[in-house]
């Protein structure tokens, strides 16, 4: 997290106080980096350069307009799995020529907005959803391009969560169907079958599942050119993995070593779908100590931010840095867990964690909040939703303000 270091014991977002946003924006609160955007993109691009590939960032991981007019503005498209999204991505200005829809359940309603803003492409996950994209492109003379996203059943070793290439996943179409259904496909009205895509989940920590789901791929895209069907677009997916704790994930340069021959020697365009590797590590969530309480068996540091706030530790056990906003370096380390206000018992960010004794009133910082963070977020409990800001140099723009006691009650109203 290279934007996110200490100046004089105190931390900072590029150039500015993380203690002075949290002193006048509050707390919960999520920081964001701009240059640490830019910086994961072109890093991709760099490292793929020979491929000119797409990089459509997976909208998924972080959905706020601000930050999606970042990646923009960096070049980049958008992986989307919803017309919610792609409303969204529209209004950050994103060409629709740079967006790809992907995920398995898109309604007849998000496939018609999809059409009506002629989008670069559909990842279609089944042949009833083909079917039915073929259905609303024919109702609407039109015509969309269309990719099945192949299941080669290959087992990233990621979360079991978060799994997606393995043939009992809800994911994809059947590997040893694939040119199968592509040929049925292709005979269907509306469509232009032009793809072929895999993920494999997320995140994954080695390059190896990436050559295997490639290499999967290579005889189905063989296949199909034989039988008149010549795909123009190879999309490889996502998943590149982070540093949340003392992981040591590949580099994409590592990943462009090994994928890059490959992708050329299928002879299609190649699309990436980063999103956690973009927005993770550009991001921060900040709490305030409410209270430090001590049982005698258990130690416990409540804070304002909730398991509604940051949900990954409570739904995947996953593991967040927690920093001190001000370092205090005559400060004891405390054994605690570090826990929320939500009255659930997983309302829990971290379990017997070494951290330098916090006071009352002072700011923590949990690192690695940038994907999957506040675009997780719910009011659960009937709690506001943070605020969001993006710093920039010296710069900070409110990208999200924090809700109000009213907005938590928008839309609802009491029978007569």
């Amino acid at each position: 997290m290279n934007e996110f270091t200490y100046n004089s014991n105190s931390l900072y977002c590029e150039n500015v106080s993380v203690n002075e946003l949290a002193d006048k924006y509050g707390t919960p609160l999520y920081i964001y980096s701009r240059a640490a955007i830019e910086g994961q993109i072109k890093s991709v691009a760099t490292a793929f350069k020979e491929v000119s590939p797409l990089i459509a960032f997976s909208v998924k991981s972080n959905s706020n307009i601000g930050l999606l007019s970042v990646v923009k503005q960096a070049g980049a498209g958008a992986d989307i799995v919803s017309g919610g999204e792609l409303y969204r991505c529209l209004k950050a200005g994103i060409s629709p020529q740079k967006i790809v829809f992907a995920g398995v359940g898109k309604s007849d309603e998000e496939i018609a907005y999809a059409i009506d803003n002629n989008i670069k492409l559909f990842n279609a996950e089944s042949m009833e959803e083909m079917a039915a994209i073929s259905r609303v492109a024919v109702s609407k003379k039109a015509s969309a391009n269309v990719s099945f996203r192949v299941n080669p059943d290959v087992d990233a070793k990621t979360h079991e969560k978060t799994t997606t290439g393995k043939k009992e996943n809800k994911f994809g179409i059947p590997y040893e169907k694939a040119v199968e259904m592509y040929m049925a496909a292709a005979k269907l009205p509306g469509l232009i079958v032009s793809g072929i895509d895999v993920h494999l989940g997320s995140p994954i920590y080695t390059t190896e599942p990436y050559v295997a789901g490639i290499n999967r791929l290579l005889p189905i895209i063989d296949e199909l050119r034989k039988n008149g069907i010549p795909l123009k677009t190879l999309d490889i997916g996502g998943g590149i993995a982070i540093v949340y704790n003392d992981e040591k994930p590949f580099l994409p340069a590592e990943l462009a070593e090994v994928t890059v021959p490959l992708i050329k020697k299928s002879g299609l365009e190649c699309i990436l779908e980063p999103g956690r590797f973009i927005a993770g590590n550009s991001g921060i969530m900040v709490s305030k100590v409410t209270y430090v309480k001590k049982t005698g068996y258990k130690n416990f540091v409540i804070v304002d931010a909730g398991m509604n706030d940051l949900i990954r530790p409570a739904f995947y056990g996953s593991y967040h840095g927690i920093l001190p906003v001000v370092k205090n370096e005559s400060r004891s380390n405390l054994k605690a867990d570090v826990v929320g206000p939500i009255c659930e018992s997983s309302d829990c960010f971290a379990k017997d964690r070494e951290i330098a004794e916090p006071l009352h009133g002072e700011y923590l910082s949990f690192m690695s909040a940038g994907a999957y963070g506040f675009t997780m977020a719910s009011n659960y409990n009937t709690r506001r939703r943070p605020c969001e800001l993006l710093v920039h140099g010296n710069k900070v723009s409110v990208i999200r303000k924090r809700e109000e006691w009213a907005d938590l009650i928008a839309g609802e109203s009491v029978p007569e």
